[in-house]
Protein backbone atom coordinates (compact mmCIF):
# COMPACT_ATOMS: atom_id res chain seq x y z
CA UNK A 1 0.00 0.00 0.00
CA UNK A 2 1.32 3.21 -1.12
CA UNK A 3 1.98 6.03 1.24
CA UNK A 4 -1.10 8.40 -0.30
CA UNK A 5 -3.43 5.48 0.13
CA UNK A 6 -2.28 5.21 3.67
CA UNK A 7 -3.02 8.62 4.46
CA UNK A 8 -6.50 8.89 3.01
CA UNK A 9 -7.44 5.73 4.64
CA UNK A 10 -6.04 7.44 7.77
CA UNK A 11 -8.09 10.57 7.60
CA UNK A 12 -11.52 8.85 7.41
CA UNK A 13 -10.83 7.18 10.30
CA UNK A 14 -9.29 10.09 12.24
CA UNK A 15 -12.81 11.41 13.60
CA UNK A 16 -14.14 8.67 15.29
CA UNK A 17 -10.18 8.00 16.61
CA UNK A 18 -10.73 11.69 17.95
CA UNK A 19 -13.95 11.02 19.73
CA UNK A 20 -13.34 7.70 21.11
CA UNK A 21 -15.62 5.87 19.42
CA UNK A 22 -12.72 3.93 16.86
CA UNK A 23 -11.94 0.27 18.18
CA UNK A 24 -8.27 -0.73 19.70
CA UNK A 25 -7.32 -1.84 16.04
CA UNK A 26 -8.01 1.44 14.58
CA UNK A 27 -7.03 3.47 17.17
CA UNK A 28 -3.37 1.96 16.88
CA UNK A 29 -3.34 1.95 13.02
CA UNK A 30 -3.85 5.94 13.40
CA UNK A 31 -0.86 6.24 15.90
CA UNK A 32 1.18 3.97 14.43
CA UNK A 33 1.00 6.05 11.22
CA UNK A 34 0.42 9.37 12.80
CA UNK A 35 4.21 8.59 14.70
CA UNK A 36 5.30 8.21 10.95
CA UNK A 37 3.80 10.84 8.80
CA UNK A 38 4.03 14.37 9.95
CA UNK A 39 1.23 15.68 8.16
CA UNK A 40 -1.21 13.68 9.83
CA UNK A 41 -0.22 13.88 13.01
CA UNK A 42 0.02 18.36 12.25
CA UNK A 43 -3.33 17.03 11.25
CA UNK A 44 -4.44 15.52 14.61
CA UNK A 45 -3.28 18.28 16.29
CA UNK A 46 -5.39 20.80 14.58
CA UNK A 47 -8.36 18.75 15.20
CA UNK A 48 -7.51 18.12 19.16
CA UNK A 49 -7.56 21.89 19.29
CA UNK A 50 -11.02 22.39 17.43
CA UNK A 51 -12.63 20.17 19.21
CA UNK A 52 -11.09 21.60 22.78
CA UNK A 53 -12.78 25.21 21.80
CA UNK A 54 -15.53 23.62 20.57
CA UNK A 55 -16.24 21.98 23.85
CA UNK A 56 -15.50 25.16 25.89
CA UNK A 57 -18.54 26.62 23.93
CA UNK A 58 -21.74 26.52 25.84
CA UNK A 59 -24.25 24.26 24.45
CA UNK A 60 -27.21 26.04 23.47
CA UNK A 61 -30.70 24.45 24.10
CA UNK A 62 -33.44 25.03 21.50
CA UNK A 63 -36.78 26.55 23.00
CA UNK A 64 -39.91 24.36 23.08
CA UNK A 65 -41.41 26.22 20.47
CA UNK A 66 -39.07 24.80 18.21
CA UNK A 67 -39.59 21.62 19.00
CA UNK A 68 -43.64 22.10 18.59
CA UNK A 69 -42.63 23.94 15.02
CA UNK A 70 -40.31 21.36 13.32
CA UNK A 71 -43.55 18.95 14.41
CA UNK A 72 -45.86 20.94 12.87
CA UNK A 73 -43.30 21.27 9.57
CA UNK A 74 -42.81 17.34 9.29
CA UNK A 75 -46.65 17.05 9.82
CA UNK A 76 -47.71 19.14 7.39
CA UNK A 77 -45.62 17.59 4.46
CA UNK A 78 -47.48 15.92 1.91
CA UNK A 79 -47.61 12.12 2.45
CA UNK A 80 -46.19 10.46 -0.71
CA UNK A 81 -47.93 7.32 -2.21
CA UNK A 82 -47.11 4.27 -2.63
CA UNK A 83 -46.69 4.72 -6.81
CA UNK A 84 -44.74 8.35 -5.99
CA UNK A 85 -42.05 6.26 -7.79
CA UNK A 86 -43.95 5.21 -11.06
CA UNK A 87 -44.12 9.08 -11.75
CA UNK A 88 -40.93 10.13 -13.74
CA UNK A 89 -38.58 13.28 -13.33
CA UNK A 90 -39.45 15.72 -16.02
CA UNK A 91 -36.29 15.51 -17.40
CA UNK A 92 -36.06 11.97 -17.12
CA UNK A 93 -38.98 12.24 -19.38
CA UNK A 94 -37.35 14.62 -21.97
CA UNK A 95 -33.97 12.78 -21.88
CA UNK A 96 -36.36 9.15 -22.49
CA UNK A 97 -37.98 11.40 -25.50
CA UNK A 98 -35.12 12.82 -27.04
CA UNK A 99 -33.43 8.86 -26.69
CA UNK A 100 -36.23 7.76 -28.33
CA UNK A 101 -36.51 10.29 -31.30
CA UNK A 102 -32.87 9.71 -31.86
CA UNK A 103 -33.06 6.24 -32.29
CA UNK A 104 -36.14 6.47 -34.64
CA UNK A 105 -33.77 9.10 -36.70
CA UNK A 106 -30.99 7.22 -36.53
CA UNK A 107 -32.73 4.36 -37.90
CA UNK A 108 -33.61 5.92 -41.65
CA UNK A 109 -30.12 5.93 -42.40
CA UNK A 110 -28.66 2.50 -44.27
CA UNK A 111 -25.99 0.96 -42.69
CA UNK A 112 -23.22 -1.27 -44.83
CA UNK A 113 -25.37 -4.61 -43.75
CA UNK A 114 -28.56 -3.17 -45.20
CA UNK A 115 -26.45 -1.58 -48.19
CA UNK A 116 -25.01 -5.33 -48.82
CA UNK A 117 -28.33 -7.14 -48.48
CA UNK A 118 -29.92 -4.10 -51.10
CA UNK A 119 -27.12 -4.77 -53.65
CA UNK A 120 -27.33 -8.40 -53.66
CA UNK A 121 -31.56 -8.25 -53.55
CA UNK A 122 -30.91 -5.93 -57.02
CA UNK A 123 -28.46 -8.28 -58.63
CA UNK A 124 -30.76 -11.39 -57.96
CA UNK A 125 -33.33 -9.32 -59.50
CA UNK A 126 -31.50 -8.71 -62.42
CA UNK A 127 -30.83 -12.16 -62.41
CA UNK A 128 -34.77 -13.37 -62.39
CA UNK A 129 -36.24 -10.90 -64.60
CA UNK A 130 -35.24 -12.46 -67.34
CA UNK A 131 -37.35 -15.35 -66.75
CA UNK A 132 -40.57 -16.53 -68.45
CA UNK A 133 -42.00 -17.90 -65.61
CA UNK A 134 -41.28 -15.72 -62.24
CA UNK A 135 -43.38 -17.46 -59.87
CA UNK A 136 -41.51 -20.75 -60.60
CA UNK A 137 -38.17 -18.72 -60.06
CA UNK A 138 -38.04 -21.14 -56.72
CA UNK A 139 -38.47 -24.59 -58.19
CA UNK A 140 -36.32 -23.90 -61.13
CA UNK A 141 -33.85 -22.47 -59.26
CA UNK A 142 -33.31 -26.10 -57.09
CA UNK A 143 -34.65 -28.32 -59.64
CA UNK A 144 -32.30 -31.31 -59.91
CA UNK A 145 -35.07 -33.77 -61.13
CA UNK A 146 -34.16 -34.23 -64.68
CA UNK A 147 -30.30 -34.99 -63.78
CA UNK A 148 -32.24 -38.28 -61.79
CA UNK A 149 -34.03 -39.53 -64.85
CA UNK A 150 -32.60 -42.48 -66.36
CA UNK A 151 -31.67 -42.08 -69.95
CA UNK A 152 -33.97 -43.92 -72.30
CA UNK A 153 -32.32 -46.49 -74.67
CA UNK A 154 -35.45 -46.48 -76.98
CA UNK A 155 -35.49 -46.07 -80.77
CA UNK A 156 -37.69 -43.00 -82.04
CA UNK A 157 -39.66 -45.53 -84.17
CA UNK A 158 -40.98 -47.78 -81.13
CA UNK A 159 -42.05 -44.62 -79.59
CA UNK A 160 -44.42 -44.05 -82.63
CA UNK A 161 -45.91 -47.27 -83.22
CA UNK A 162 -46.78 -47.19 -79.26
CA UNK A 163 -48.70 -43.79 -79.85
CA UNK A 164 -50.62 -44.98 -82.71
CA UNK A 165 -53.51 -46.46 -82.38
CA UNK A 166 -54.12 -50.47 -82.38
CA UNK A 167 -57.29 -51.81 -84.12
CA UNK A 168 -60.37 -51.74 -81.72
CA UNK A 169 -58.54 -48.88 -79.69
CA UNK A 170 -59.63 -45.28 -80.98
Amino acid sequence: MNYKTNCERISSELIPYLDGRANAAEQSAVESHAAVCPACRERIEEFRKLFGVLNEMPAIEPSGAFDARVRERISAEPRRSLFDWLVPAPRLAFALAILLALSVWMGKFPTAENSVATAQSEQDFHVIKDLGVLENYDVLKGFDALSELPVSNQEPEQTQQDQQPKDGQI
